[in-house]
């Protein structure tokens, strides 16, 4: 009909004369959000504020936490395609009545089929083009052989300077916070996943790029007896530097999808915090930066493929 506001008009107007309630509603968006997910998880939350007379903006309570999980659930059903039990499914109808979103996704619930495949398109596209993105940024490749990585612009020549944990923290605390959210969004962290994609999209999504270093696996010193003669490639995986994990594949995609899958496993926990840990390099023990959950660890890191502190000596692999 002619002249008929929008649910977003008439959300914008409201928030227009309540700054304090726009104010605290901001804060409620998601890293990953889009604009368009977080205009309509904000309309359905404002909308059912009213079912949670307990719920006082700006003070935490179990009230506004099942209607903030409501609100998630909600907007991965809508955007995402995601299924809950029936019971479920029925209160968010219920609670999502009124709220319109424009050009909504369609999600067809098969298993495997175009969905899976694009996903393994896309995923081979990436192995192939990881190694090739050249010139996008301080963490991609240059284009130089398997192994080697670009020249570091501004690096320290003897290893990470002492304050470089502090300083790479906060990036990795907003990136600690996308993962989950995407992994809830997921479904929660398994091994069917593309753990490359939702890794590289929740980096993106913090403006920042993913750098892969790709080794042959028999050109590997210090494997395990057993894997020394076996083909394959080795992948590791750094951000800002630091590194994030390694993985073993038949392929370049295999080892990327292990590295990703080791990655991401970092992000279980309550926290990710970076540290200075000592690894092997080219023969020699290196001061690394490491991205590291709260577990214990009973063994050592895998030895570094690349090395973005090292000096004239560690490239010559002089001493």
């Amino acid at each position: 009909m002619a002249g008929e506001r929008s649910g977003e008009d008439i959300v914008s107007e409201y928030l227009g004369q309540n700054p304090q309630l726009a104010h605290w509603v901001e804060s409620l968006r998601g890293y990953c959000e889009t604009n368009k997910q977080w205009v309509a998880r904000r309309e359905f939350i404002l909308r059912n504020m009213e079912a949670f007379p307990t719920v006082d903006p700006g003070v935490p309570s179990s009230s506004l936490d099942r209607l903030l999980s409501l609100s998630m659930v909600w907007a991965n059903h809508v955007f995402l395609g995601c299924s809950y039990p029936q019971a479920v499914m029925d209160k968010i109808k219920e609670m999502g009545e009124g709220v319109v979103v424009e050009d909504a996704p369609v999600h067809r619930t098969t298993i495997g089929g175009l969905a899976k495949a694009k996903r393994s398109a896309t995923a081979e596209s990436d192995a192939d083009s990881c190694a090739k993105r050249a010139k996008c940024g301080p963490n991609e490749l240059d284009g130089r052989p398997a192994g080697r990585t670009a020249a570091w612009p501004g690096g320290q020549k003897s290893g990470p300077p002492p304050q470089a944990p502090a300083e790479h923290q906060p990036f990795f605390n907003r990136l600690y916070k996308a993962v989950a959210w995407k992994l809830v969004s997921a479904g929660g962290f398994g091994p069917n996943l593309d753990h490359f994609e939702i890794l590289r999209s929740c980096v993106e999504s913090c403006k920042e790029t993913l750098a892969c270093v790709f080794v042959p696996l028999k050109d590997i010193a210090g494997l395990p007896a057993g894997r020394t003669q076996k083909e394959g490639h080795v992948c590791e995986i750094r951000c800002q530097s630091v590194y994030m994990g390694t993985g073993y594949g038949r392929d370049e995609g295999a080892a990327k999808a292990m590295a990703s899958k080791e990655a991401l496993k970092v992000f279980q926990g309550r926290k990710v915090t970076v540290k200075i840990c000592r690894r092997r390099f080219k023969g020699r023990d290196v001061e690394d930066l490491v991205l590291l959950d709260e577990q214990p660890r009973s063994q050592g890191f895998p030895p570094a493929l690349s090395y973005p502190f090292q000096d004239e000596q560690l490239e010559d692999g002089s001493s």
